[in-house]
């Protein structure tokens, strides 16, 4: 429901900052052009559109660091897991679709190749990204099952194929080749090869194995990204501490998945991964921790949201997270994990905005129903929710109105 083009300009009026103020945005040619007091801008030259924001909070957009969009959206579905393109591209599209209505306006997935399915479900998931293009930033980690041993060599070369068609990223999950150190080395040095950063499984539960795998990646560049790691938290706290740091020297990011479970590590008769990561111990060693919805709808977690606030409000409630440093971790560090330009709500930052119904953080993680999504500049999703109280003598003795109506948060 694109407001204006990228070449138009688009005033946020009235919105309310985290700090208190409330002002009007000017955006342009997919940036902020310009901060400034409620009611002192203009829309600019040329055409242009006013959004009104009065009683919404603006927000730096979150961003989805932890998809699967090939599973996505499987749940209910009799059977097992149909990979034909055509579906795949109508999941990966829906699931992508949903997200941004929450406000993630970048993802991430990660999608299988090798296998019998070859390189189809890939080709799938990029033919979803094309269709979202103005939309939505859809990018894609190739994950092969196995890397080592004979049975490696064709997940390899299909690794080598996946990149060429367009995967970005590159990675997997070292805990189920039979060779993790291995599995983890090839990745690596695949990603050296083509410059593609790495984003990789594990639910760190072999403190030994996650040291060599941080030594590994502590040379790599533009980064390594692991995730989920739950198992960190079963850990001892001295061990689980020292291998924070280790985590911290190699410059490597953890994504965190405070929703539930996460089809890349699951296995049967194993549990389904759901432990979060230590956040704030993490995070107080210097490691740079996002946080993103993992599976939705699908066999690991069939009630998934995919809803960035939401694991924001877990890591402020569960992990006790201040609520800034909680929505941190779905926007800012979630866009720097998946490589992209830092957005504040200030002039001349990329116009990648949330605005929600609340004056106040605490509030908007809480009940944020009401939602308005400005991608490159355009408000690409709003969703507004309306209440109404019944008219009747239990709500008269409660005081609520009769026949009352307004919209939510």
């Amino acid at each position: 429901m694109g407001a204006a083009d990228a070449a138009s300009s688009l005033l946020l009026c009235g919105a309310r900052l985290t700090d208190g103020r409330q002002v009007d945005v000017r955006l342009g040619h997919g940036r902020i052009e310009a901060v400034g007091t409620a009611g002192s801008l203009g829309v600019g030259r040329g055409s242009g559109t006013r959004v009104d924001l009065s009683g919404y909070l603006l927000l730096p957009a979150p961003a989805e660091p932890h998809a699967h969009s090939d599973t996505a959206l499987t749940a209910d579905e009799d059977g097992p897991v149909s990979y034909d393109p055509g579906d795949v591209q109508r999941r990966a599209t829906e699931a992508a679709l949903l997200q941004l209505g929450h406000g993630a306006t970048a993802l991430r997935a990660h999608v299988r190749v090798g296998d019998v399915q070859g390189l189809s479900v890939l080709e799938a998931v990029l033919q979803a990204r094309r269709s979202l293009r103005g939309l939505a930033e859809l990018t894609t980690v190739a994950v092969p099952r196995v890397l080592t041993g004979l049975a490696g060599a064709d997940g390899l070369a299909m690794l080598r194929d996946a990149v060429k068609m367009g995967a970005s990223v590159v990675g997997g999950c070292p805990d189920l080749d039979p060779d993790p150190t291995g599995y983890a080395q090839t990745v690596l040095e695949v990603a050296s090869e083509h410059g593609c950063p790495v984003d990789l499984h594990t639910d760190a539960g072999d403190p030994a194995r996650l040291s060599r795998l941080a030594a590994m990646a502590g040379g790599l560049r533009p980064g390594v990204t692991l995730g989920p790691c739950g198992g960190l938290g079963a850990l001892p706290p001295e061990l689980a501490s020292r291998t924070a740091d280790q985590l911290a020297a190699a410059g490597v990011t953890v994504v965190c998945l405070p929703q539930g479970g996460c089809g890349g590590i699951d296995r049967p008769g194993k549990g389904t991964g759901t432990g979060t990561a230590p956040v704030r111990l993490l995070r107080a060693a210097g490691v740079r921790v996002a946080a993103g919805s993992g599976a939705l709808r699908d066999v690991s977690n069939p009630v998934g949201r995919g809803d960035p606030l939401e694991a924001a409000y877990l890591l402020a409630s569960r992990e006790g997270l201040r609520p800034a440093d909680a929505y941190d971790c779905v926007s800012s560090a979630a866009r720097a994990a998946l490589g992209l330009p830092e957005v504040r709500v200030e002039a001349g930052f990329p116009a990648e905005l949330l605005a929600v119904r609340g004056e106040r953080l605490s509030g908007a993680l809480s009940l944020a129903y009401s939602r308005i999504v400005v991608h490159r500049g355009r408000v690409v999703a709003r969703t507004s929710a309306v209440r109404e109280y019944c008219n009747s003598a239990v709500a008269a003795e409660l005081g609520l109105p009769r026949q009352g109506r307004g919209e939510l948060s």
